[in-house]
């Protein structure tokens, strides 16, 4: 069988499956995963419930493990439980964030009673719902600076990560006071090959990998999505060295990107949406390894080998969509993970096919901006959210099958057009305007000197100091100040 071939019976509702589950050859579970990933259900989705209950943009929502109830958080920083499919409220509580929520999930095994939750202020913060009905809510930790995602350990009731613009990366125990700090990312310098102490990594998603939790993945404010093994990582903790095991990214964005979120297959493959760039799905052996700049240097002197460029594919690629505004999530999407999901700055949502990327439908999901998108645990059924006050629940009930709009290639030219715009001008991002104004003292500082060549060589010594101690001050600022510079 080919390649295409395999490709379309992926998303085939082969008959045979049908008869096979009649005659009780198939579990009911097997018989869900079997047909839950098919195309024609993809076609089928409708906007299914309309959840209006928060006061602000709803930043999150996450499916309990059976799928029941629905959590979200929003900029009114609240935390409501749902009955999605009755569309009612089960709960409402105050989170005791400070600032926006980003991102509550349920805990698995936890009768559903336990939720943690992140936010701009920082905090990571526990509620713990009583049987009252009442809602005790404590903090576990901080980072400096906003915290966007948190990941939970598969069927772990207590553990779990966070990580934030601070580049720290955090694992917490539920049994425990407070959280343990791992490591802060860093980013690499020009022309070098070891991640620096001084180039700070503001990230942005951290995901477990559900097939293999000792493996972890953090993207942030650079082109490389990072992979981690947690028990190198708890060797080292003490001394909170950055060591990633594997790297990834499409060569071609080398420098000049950074990224909104990162997931992971059933399959262990990794997704990463860039951005105002496209999104990638790489296969687990598609990395760069353990040191990036010399994998580069080493194709680099290999020039255009077009039998080594056969033997090493690339990733796929999805586009269609722009991902600018906000700091947006991107996800699989199929009981198989046969789908890739994504929200765009058009307020659509973007559903193609995993392996050869086609578009296979696009929804009207927020009257601005569509971030937030998580799929049933289990169902062909999606939740998401953005800018509007409303959460959407999409399931497979549309009458009929629904081509995609006669509008799509407009639509997608637009966001492609608005996407290169953009890529035109220079982003002022912290290291560039660092170089600006390095070389603008360096300038200063060599004019200075032939205007005054008769000053005394003690007169020149304390210049120097002067100058380096404003080059450290404005290293200070740059740290400090670094949200200022950050895009999305």
């Amino acid at each position: 069988m080919g390649l295409h071939q395999q490709q379309q019976q992926l998303y085939r509702c082969p008959f045979n499956e049908h008869w096979r589950r009649q005659i009780g050859q198939l579990s009911p579970c097997a018989f869900m995963r079997t047909i839950g990933g098919c195309e024609d259900l993809i076609q089928h989705l409708f906007l299914d419930a309309n959840l209006d209950g928060h006061d602000g943009c709803v930043n999150t929502v996450h499916f309990n493990p059976s799928g029941e109830l629905l959590v979200s958080g929003s900029d009114d920083r609240k935390i409501v439980f749902w009955d999605w499919s009755a569309q009612v409220q089960k709960l409402s509580y105050n989170s005791g964030h400070d600032n926006n929520v980003f991102q509550a999930k349920i805990m698995p095994f936890s009768n559903d009673h336990s939720v943690v939750s992140c936010a701009a202020d920082g905090q990571i913060r526990h509620g713990q719902v009583l049987g009252s009905g009442s809602v005790e809510t404590r903090r576990l930790g901080k980072h400096k600076g906003r915290a966007h995602k948190l990941s939970i350990e598969p069927a772990s009731p207590h553990r779990f990560l966070s990580c934030g613009e601070d580049g720290v990366v955090n694992q917490f125990d539920l049994r425990e006071d407070k959280g343990t700090r791992l490591f802060v990312c860093h980013g690499f310098h020009l022309g070098s090959s070891k991640p620096s102490h001084g180039s700070l990594v503001r990230l942005n998603s951290i995901v477990i990998n559900p097939r293999n939790p000792n493996y972890f993945s953090v993207g942030g404010s650079d082109e490389f999505a990072r992979v981690y093994d947690i028990r190198r990582v708890n060797v080292n903790a003490s001394s909170s060295e950055d060591q990633p095991v594997d790297f990834f990214t499409p060569k071609h964005l080398l420098g000049q990107v950074h990224i909104t979120c990162v997931a992971y297959s059933h399959q262990e493959e990794l997704l990463v949406s860039y951005n105002d760039e496209l999104i990638y799905s790489f296969d687990k052996d598609m990395g760069l390894g353990p040191n990036p700049k010399e994998r580069q240097h080493t194709d680099d002197m290999k020039g255009n080998d077009v039998d080594s460029q056969q033997d090493c594919p690339g990733p796929q690629v999805f586009e269609g969509h722009r991902n600018a505004q906000t700091v947006k999530g991107v996800n699989y999407f199929g009981p198989n993970t046969e789908y890739v999901v994504s929200g765009s700055d058009c307020g659509r949502i973007f559903i193609w096919k995993k392996k050869g990327g086609k578009l296979l439908a696009l929804l009207k999901g927020d009257s601005q901006v569509v971030n937030c998108l998580e799929p049933h645990p289990y169902a062909t059924i999606l939740a998401t959210s953005g800018i509007d006050r409303t959460i959407k629940v999409w399931a497979p009930t549309a009458p009929e099958l629904l081509p995609l709009p006669c509008d799509v290639n407009m639509i997608m030219e637009e966001n492609h057009r608005r996407r290169q715009d953009r890529s035109h001008n220079i982003p002022l991002t912290p290291d560039l305007i660092m170089h600006v104004l390095r070389f603008q003292r360096r300038h200063t500082r060599t004019d200075s000197e032939n205007q005054y060549t008769q000053m005394s060589d003690d007169n020149d010594d304390d210049d120097m100091e002067c100058d380096s101690a404003d080059e450290e001050s404005v290293d200070d600022v740059d740290t400090a100040n670094s949200r200022e510079c950050t895009i999305s």
